[in-house]
């Protein structure tokens, strides 16, 4: 792939060198960012051995770089889109990246030949898509908001399947045999993927206010057994699919802060991602801010210091050593606060130890 080598056999980083002065944690900086927001970021499948990191843009890019050993990033290549980007995503050996894209289609990004190839339509923007590997079959899954969730054999130009959701699909999330689907309307809905993809359950959101992110977790390193649920009045819902208790289920304050007279200023959550090793998570917001939390002790690990735009992406490489999240701003606030002298940044850290879970008393 790109012709690259394999990384080293210390799993960690080395100490960051010259970095950015927006970043007051002096963490690595990603050269050669996207020129607008991210808005899709996802780290190589461990079936790779190297860490490759793909975003995707607002500026219509999906880039690619290899991270080196020592937290250098080499920019590999660029692919230009027909309109913003707002979603990627492996094949699970590494071989493909899937864009999705507000122009309508999913494009097969063959990383070996370097080209590109349309593999899925919808009637409208496409705002999800997740490479589905099962026990029988393998598909890439797109949610639209045309209002319906598709599966593809990217062989052919068909649909294997579509599913008539209640509304635009929002967000989504995929650890087989579950997938998730937020809508707007604050519809949840819940599939089991074996044998072929079925609904398993629908519900309403236990937040207010409208989702913007799901992501689903494992409990005790097997199945996957629930989601987190993030939304824009700053706060998270973890969900259990089949809880054992009711009290299973909670929700969270997050990218809060003090304001004026008493009142706090609420951020959205733009992001959420769990550790791949330890199952604690990771939350970034509209206030700049990431936090790393532990949902078992139901307590907050890490806070980061506040940078001066928003976090608008966040995700962990395979084995959990690198967390890698995107700085640009992300429209909270309107037109009037757009600052085309600013700059979009990735940052890398190396973060295993900070998400080890808390010790059980």
């Amino acid at each position: 792939m790109f012709g690259t080598q394999a990384l080293g056999a210390n799993p960690g980083f080395g100490s960051p060198t010259a970095t950015t002065t927006t970043n007051p944690m002096k963490d690595f900086e990603v050269t050669s960012p996207p020129e607008d927001t991210v808005s899709a970021m996802e780290f190589s499948p461990a079936t790779l051995q190297q860490n490759f990191l793909i975003a995707g843009s607002w500026d219509c890019s999906v880039r690619c770089w290899e991270v080196e050993q020592s937290g250098k990033t080499v920019p590999k290549s660029i692919k230009t889109m027909g309109g913003p980007v707002l979603d990627v995503c492996w094949a699970d050996d590494g071989s493909k990246v899937f864009i999705a894209s507000t122009d309508k289609q999913v494009k097969c990004w063959d990383l070996a030949s370097d080209q590109v190839a349309q593999v899925a339509q919808h009637d409208a923007a496409i705002k999800t898509c997740h490479w589905i590997k099962g026990t029988n079959y393998t598909c890439l899954m797109t949610g639209s908001w045309d209002k319906t969730l598709k599966f593809w054999d990217t062989r052919t130009p068909q649909p294997m399947m579509s599913i008539q959701l209640p509304e635009r699909c929002y967000c989504a999330d995929v650890d087989y045999p579950m997938a998730v689907v937020g809508t707007a309307g604050r519809h949840v809905l819940i599939y089991s993927l074996e044998n072929k993809p079925t609904q398993f359950k629908q519900q309403e959101s236990p937040l207010k206010y409208q989702h913007r992110t799901v992501s689903v977790f494992r409990d005790k390193k097997k199945a996957p057994t629930g989601y987190a649920l993030g939304s824009i009045e700053g706060r998270v819902a973890i969900q259990y699919v089949s809880p054992l208790n009711p009290k299973d289920n909670f929700t969270f304050k997050c990218h809060r802060s003090n304001g004026s007279s008493g009142y706090q200023d609420i951020y959205a959550v733009n992001d959420i991602a769990f550790h791949p090793v330890h199952g604690t998570l990771a939350t970034v917001g509209s206030d700049g801010t990431f936090s790393f939390w532990d949902k078992d002790a139901r307590t907050k690990l890490k806070s980061s210091e506040t940078l001066d735009q928003s976090i608008t992406k966040c995700c962990f490489n395979s084995n959990g050593q690198i967390f890698a999240y995107a700085v640009g701003y992300d429209w909270s606030k309107g037109h009037e606060y757009y600052n085309p002298q600013k700059k979009t940044y990735i940052f890398l850290r190396s973060c295993y130890d900070e998400l080890k879970p808390r010790a059980s008393s």
